[in-house]
């Protein structure tokens, strides 16, 4: 039940910023940084069950590991982005959260260049 374990880190630490944004707030900051960074290393063996799992399935049919990989990548991206992007937003830096998607975006995108490239050269071969 680390779910449990993650809800309930996650209540204590909001009582305890609610109360330290008075007092500190530059505490109350570090506090929920250091909470996400703690929830994040809890689910970290879940995320490696599932790109083992992923990456079984990609053996049974005959998927390229390297694309596997660039797909990891990619999502890999979008949720340390979100994670970055939630933190600045906890920290009032809202123009910052902003800038941290726009170059998680980028990043998205030039990692996807492979697999577009793949996919445009799989749709060229069918058409000749």
């Amino acid at each position: 039940m680390e779910i449990a374990q993650v809800i309930g880190l996650a209540i204590i630490v909001t009582v305890l910023g609610a109360v330290l944004k008075q007092i500190k707030p530059e505490i109350a900051i570090q506090l929920s940084i250091l909470a996400g960074v703690t929830i994040f290393l809890l689910i970290m063996d879940k995320i490696r069950l599932v790109v083992d799992l992923l990456q079984k399935l990609a053996d049974q049919a005959d998927i390229s590991s390297y694309y596997l990989f660039i797909v990891l990548k990619i999502v890999g991206v979008a949720y340390l982005a979100e994670l970055g992007g939630q933190i600045c937003r906890d920290a009032g830096e809202n123009a910052l959260a902003t800038k941290v998607e726009i170059a998680a975006k980028v990043f998205v995108v030039i990692l996807a260049i492979p697999i577009i490239a793949a996919i445009m050269e799989s749709v060229m071969k069918l058409l000749a």
